[in-house]
């Protein structure tokens, strides 16, 4: 049987095409996707790719090279279950922990799947993706959406779950002050984070006026426009001259870093969130005469999925406003991927909901 998916091919070339549906086998669950957030990473890939992307040498674990179906930030429902898979059945409301790990290396033995040394992600290094009428997962990869969450909703667990596990990584605790570098869908989902968890001073620096304003409702306290105000001076005066705890980079450009590692206070924390397009240059000394720390954050580990579905289900997060459009399958790069190129301003989060009906 056939079944429409869209695929990656190449920089800026992505097709609706028809192609086979997958089956079920042992220890698997078969999902037809619902909604699927448009990621960063598919933009960079579409932009400049293919880099994450296997082109030429398949991945070491999927086996696959492009061309690959698209999506990895997605909700669905369950269709079938293979042999062996317990806890599922047909019906189910799930989202997806797109995670690909090997499970052998040393980062797996130690639990530390995100930091697999052949680590992947469905919808971009194979096993389908969430742009597509059909996907077939292994069971560890499928988690369940309690009632109150809508599928919708559902398709925003995977981001919150980066900013969840950042957090988690970092050495926040109750009473800190944090910056975020970066108003986007990452940063954003920070933000909203880091008020479920009851931090009383939000500060994010963006460009965009209207990213300026999504901050402030979804939780910052205070927006600084960097194009305009010394962040340094303006995250000074906020914190009464002390500098901010910890400050999270969701922005990934030199002048933000360079920033805030002046905004962070002596034995403060700066958190790499960002994926960089270029290499990034540190002053140490900043470093080693403050005793400031740098470190590096990675998705999201096992357990980050359950907590922010937790966290959603009892209204510590409420992201449903992160939705500014919906799409269909047939409109990703036209109303998708174009727009968050062209008008990023005004988006935060554009869902392809794979179940509207496709125009003839």
């Amino acid at each position: 049987m056939k079944m429409k998916a869209v695929r990656f091919h190449g920089q800026k070339d992505i097709r609706l095409e028809e192609v086979e549906e997958p089956e079920c086998g042992r220890g698997q669950i078969k999902i037809k996707p619902a909604f699927c957030g448009i990621c960063g990473t598919d933009l960079h890939e579409y932009l400049g790719g293919a880099n994450l992307i296997p082109k030429d040498t398949p991945h070491p674990i999927t086996n696959e090279t492009l061309p690959l179906a698209l999506g990895h930030e997605f909700s669905g429902t369950v269709e079938e279950v293979g042999d062996e898979v317990q806890g599922f059945k047909a019906g189910d409301r799930v989202c997806v922990q797109p995670t690909i790990y090997d499970g052998e290396c040393l980062s797996c033995r130690r639990g530390l799947v995100n930091c697999c040394d052949k680590n992947g992600f469905v919808g971009l290094s194979g096993w389908g993706g969430g742009m597509s009428e059909h996907i077939v997962l292994p069971q560890d990869s499928v988690k369940k959406l309690p009632d109150n969450i809508s599928l919708e909703v559902g398709a925003l667990v995977e981001p919150l779950a980066v900013a969840w596990h950042a957090l988690s990584i970092s050495p926040y605790k109750p009473g800190d002050r944090v910056l975020v570098l970066g108003g986007g869908p990452i940063g954003l989902a920070v933000v909203q984070v880091l008020k479920a968890r009851g931090c009383d001073t939000i500060i994010v620096s963006e460009i965009s006026p209207r990213r300026r304003q999504y901050a402030k409702e979804f939780g910052a306290h205070h927006v600084i426009d960097p194009t305009k105000d010394d962040v340094v001076a303006e995250v000074t005066k906020l914190t009464h001259g002390e500098g901010v705890e910890i400050a999270f980079d969701a922005a990934g450009v030199q002048v933000g870093v360079d920033s805030a590692m002046l905004a962070i206070k002596a034995r403060g924390t700066l958190v790499n969130i960002a994926v960089w397009e270029k290499r990034a240059t540190l002053n140490i000394n900043q470093l080693v005469f403050r005793e400031r720390a740098y470190i590096g954050t990675a998705c999201y580990e096992l357990g980050d999925f359950e907590l922010v579905i937790d966290a959603i289900s009892t209204g510590k997060l409420t992201p449903e406003a992160m939705i500014t459009r919906k799409i269909r399958l047939d409109e990703v790069e036209e109303k998708g991927f174009n727009a968050l190129i062209n008008d990023k301003d005004n988006h935060v989060k554009i869902l392809v909901d794979i179940g509207a009906s496709i125009s003839q």
